[in-house]
């Protein structure tokens, strides 16, 4: 098969040209192809390795090496419990870990035989061969934990065309070249800022920068000096907006970036619109998941309409379905349904757990997503939220989350708002708003929330009860978990 990484294997012409920066280290494509060439020819034939993920470039040598070796990869959330990483451990029973070499292990990860991973190793040394002969497109390539939220994290199988034809969709789409340098801050565990952040510019033969701690004076440094690309995630993005009324550098350099990316959970339109207003340029949307990779995105030649995740990338099947399966035929915008995937972007399984693997694809090879959406005619595609958490069933109508809060937000009175569906009588379920209130001592009432969610979407999407707290639990990619909004009511 071809190989992942061009650059690294003769193919391109800049050895000299920025590959990865983390702080003040960097290495050139020259620099990358020895040291991870070396690094391959220690753990190549050896089984899965997994990789201690701080965000340095330890482990983006380490990823890229074991990547060229032909051996998959177990990436470890280092803010991950002991228990947590024992059962990852266990299932994937990987033959070592790379880690950086001031790395200190807790216990479970202690147990592995340990390579430190040198970033100074020669330049002089020839590159390895991109991978072994052996490897075909569907060779393991990463295994990448779910979140656990339902029980013990899954692994899931990414295997290499999958991460070949996410990364070739998204150049498509993003007009992603070698001459494009990303920046970002992202955790290197997940698929956002592994394979997006990090593989993602060195298939194209592009530069990134870590900033290793998100900063937005950090950002508007790296895009005034040369980065075309930010990715984030919204609590990076929120950041952004509030920083911005008083930072006239950081909306010069985010107006100047050719492209602003936020994913792993929905960017509130309010949101949008303050750092479209003070930049001029509009943040566009992806939608993806561990298993799936990328499904969609907006087009950077395309309209970044907010609130949405743009269309599917080239290769991409995609199609809404109701709670029985049977497909929806007409997009309006407005009928909610499942998404549901199918094409060369998907996984190949959970690690031992043939049942989970049969449960979540269809018996003509859909990937339920359990992520809830609606569908513009012209194919733009809209998230509202989990099945399991944000589609709430209330009065015979199907409402998502997702777009209450964008509306709650859109109120002065509301900082963060999560919307959760609670048990009611009556309705079924009734809409239940968890707020934090821009003034905590005056905060906005139930009554003046219902009315303004009501006057601005439809009447039975009001909130019927409002919780007020001083933050909303939120994971390692600033997502709110939900399920940690509970109520005795």
């Amino acid at each position: 098969m071809s190989p992942l990484f061009p650059a690294l294997t003769g193919e391109a012409q800049a050895p000299d040209r920025p590959a990865l920066r983390f702080g003040d280290r960097s290495l050139t494509y020259a620099e990358l192809a020895a040291v991870t060439g070396a690094l391959a020819d220690r753990v190549r034939g050896g089984g899965r390795v997994a990789v201690w993920a701080t965000p340095t470039l330890e482990t983006a040598v380490a990823v890229v090496a074991a990547l060229r070796a032909g051996v998959p990869a177990v990436p470890l959330n280092p803010k991950s419990g002991e228990k947590e990483l024992g059962h990852i451990l266990s299932d994937s029973a990987p033959s070592l870990v790379l880690a950086a070499p001031s790395d200190e292990l807790p216990a479970p990860v202690r147990e592995l035989a340990r390579v430190d991973v040198d970033v100074h190793a020669p330049d002089s040394r020839a590159p390895s061969p991109e991978e072994q002969p052996a490897a075909t497109p569907d060779t393991a390539a990463l295994i990448v934990y779910t979140s656990g939220t339902t029980g013990p994290p899954k692994g899931a199988v990414i295997p290499r065309r999958a991460i070949a034809t996410t990364l070739d969709a998204l150049a498509d789409a993003w007009q992603w070249t070698a001459d494009d340098v990303l920046v970002h801050a992202l955790p290197l565990f997940h698929v956002h800022g592994l394979i997006l952040g990090i593989l993602g510019p060195l298939r194209r033969g592009g530069s990134v920068r870590h900033l290793g701690r998100f900063d937005t004076t950090a950002v508007a440094r790296e895009l005034s000096s040369g980065a075309t690309m930010l990715f984030g995630v919204p609590t990076m993005y929120h950041r952004i907006a509030e920083t911005l009324p008083a930072d006239p550098e950081l909306a010069k350099a985010l107006g100047g970036a050719r492209l602003l990316v936020s994913g792993s959970a929905a960017l509130p339109v309010h949101d949008h619109e303050r750092i479209a207003a003070a930049t001029g340029r509009r943040v566009i949307e992806r939608y993806g998941m561990t298993e799936t990779l990328m499904n969609t995105s907006v087009r950077a030649d395309g309209e970044p309409r907010a609130g949405t995740v743009g269309l599917p990338l080239p290769g991409v099947e995609l199609r809404l379905v109701e709670d029985d399966g049977t497909p929806l035929t007409a997009y309006d915008g407005e009928s909610v349904g499942e998404i549901q995937v199918r094409g060369a972007n998907l996984f190949t399984e959970y690690l031992n757990r043939p049942d989970a693997t049969a449960a979540a694809f269809t018996s003509d090879g859909w990937f339920r997503t359990g992520d809830m959406a609606v569908r513009d005619p012209d194919g733009y595609v809209r998230i509202v939220g989990r099945k399991a958490t944000d589609l709430i069933k209330s009065g015979g109508y199907k409402i998502g989350a997702g777009e209450i809060e964008n509306a709650l937000l859109e109120h002065p009175g509301v900082r963060e708002a999560a919307v959760t569906g609670a048990p009611d009588p009556d309705l079924g379920e009734r809409v239940v708003a968890w707020i934090v209130p821009a003034d905590p001592q005056s905060p906005p009432s139930a009554t003046e929330l219902a009315t303004h969610v009501a006057t601005n979407l439809s009447p039975h999407k009001r909130p019927r009860t409002v919780h007020y707290l001083s933050s909303l639990p939120r994971n390692d990619m600033g997502k709110i978990m939900k399920r940690a909004l509970k109520t005795d009511e």
